[in-house]
């Protein structure tokens, strides 16, 4: 049985340095110090044809394979994409790691890492960050030649969409607070492939939703609609102006300079903000009623948007559930079970 394997080296990424960062760094995505009495990898990025046999061809040429696992869905038992592969000593998973990460099975490059079974260090934000910004040629060894200078890497990966595609943003996941500080210092900034990229500590989902709700309630942005097009700028301003000091007022206009009929009021403080919302909100102008709300961000506003569209869809289910389909002009022939 043959699979195509092709080493790291002809493999057809194309490392990204930052301008002031460390030049040498390793190929491998091997830590310098393994997780303890661990002999088990994961190994990702698969084409959904690769099976156990043909991983264990690959793999037993390191060293005598324990077992492997290829993940599948539960009800169609297709791949989901990744395995893991279990030596009988560490030593041999060291080497699997040096030496076949990156390398190519059915023409991808497969990631491999060590498989952290600690759900407490897989979830903790602890030596997490995030990238944004990156050119679309850097893929996942790219990547790991770019951040493994500054520390041992858990795991490091590009985000792609269904083809594979990279979406200009990664995740690198040291297993050390003090190298993800290194990283965010010295590449944060820094122009990987002629693309400044934007790098920080990774904001996990709790902490996110926290700070989104801590900046409503002392939202100082204001959002309003349904203005009538002939008021202008001026009228605009003077229109929110008794409620508190401004940063900005500004009423949206098309290339024409003609009214949008909506506009944005940034104040100085919330409670300032606060009042607008509760006097200004349904409240008439030249015979329109006016939306006036809290500023919203374009995730919030698409955020709302999905949940209004699912609710109706599910609204529109619970409607029709138990309804009877009536069907006319049957052929005569057409007899009941």
């Amino acid at each position: 049985m043959s699979t195509d394997v092709t080493s790291p080296t002809q493999a057809p990424a194309k490392p990204a340095a930052p301008a002031s960062a460390a030049q040498s760094t390793p190929a491998s995505e091997v830590p310098a110090t393994q997780p303890s009495a661990s002999a088990s990898l994961y190994v990702g990025e698969l084409d959904s044809s690769v099976t156990e046999a043909m991983l264990f061809e690959i793999f037993n040429m390191i060293g005598p394979v324990a077992s492997i696992r290829v993940c599948r869905d539960a009800v169609t038992r297709r791949s989901l994409g990744y395995a893991y592969v279990n030596y009988l000593n560490a030593a041999d998973g060291e080497r699997a790691l040096e030496h076949l990460n990156y390398s190519l099975i059915k023409n991808r490059a497969c990631r491999i890492m060590w498989s952290q079974r600690d759900p407490a260090l897989r979830k903790t934000g602890q030596g997490n960050i995030f990238i944004k910004n990156l050119d679309e040629s850097i893929d996942n060894k790219a990547l790991h030649d770019t951040f493994a200078a500054f520390g041992d890497i858990l795991s490091c990966k590009v985000g792609t969409d269904e083809t594979g595609k990279s979406r200009g943003f990664a995740f690198v996941h040291y297993s050390t607070g003090e190298a993800a500080d290194a990283a965010i210092k010295a590449v944060n900034g820094m122009l990987l492939n002629d693309k400044k990229v934007y790098v920080g500590h990774h904001i996990g989902k709790k902490e996110r939703l926290s700070k989104v709700e801590e900046q409503r309630a002392q939202f100082t942005n204001v959002y309003v609609k349904n203005i009538d097009l002939e008021v202008t700028e001026e009228e605009f301003e003077a229109l929110v102006k008794p409620f508190g000091e401004t940063i900005s007022v500004a009423l949206s206009k098309d290339e024409s300079g003609a009214s949008k009929g909506f506009g944005f009021v940034n104040f100085e403080d919330h409670e300032a903000a606060r009042k607008a919302v509760d006097e200004l909100n349904d409240k008439e102008v030249n015979g329109k009623k006016l939306y006036v709300g809290r500023a919203q961000s374009k995730l919030e506003r698409e955020a709302e948007l999905k949940k209004s569209h699912e609710e109706k869809r599910m609204e529109n289910e619970a409607k029709s559930a138990g309804v009877n389909l009536y069907v006319k002009n049957l052929d005569g022939e057409f007899i009941s079970g």
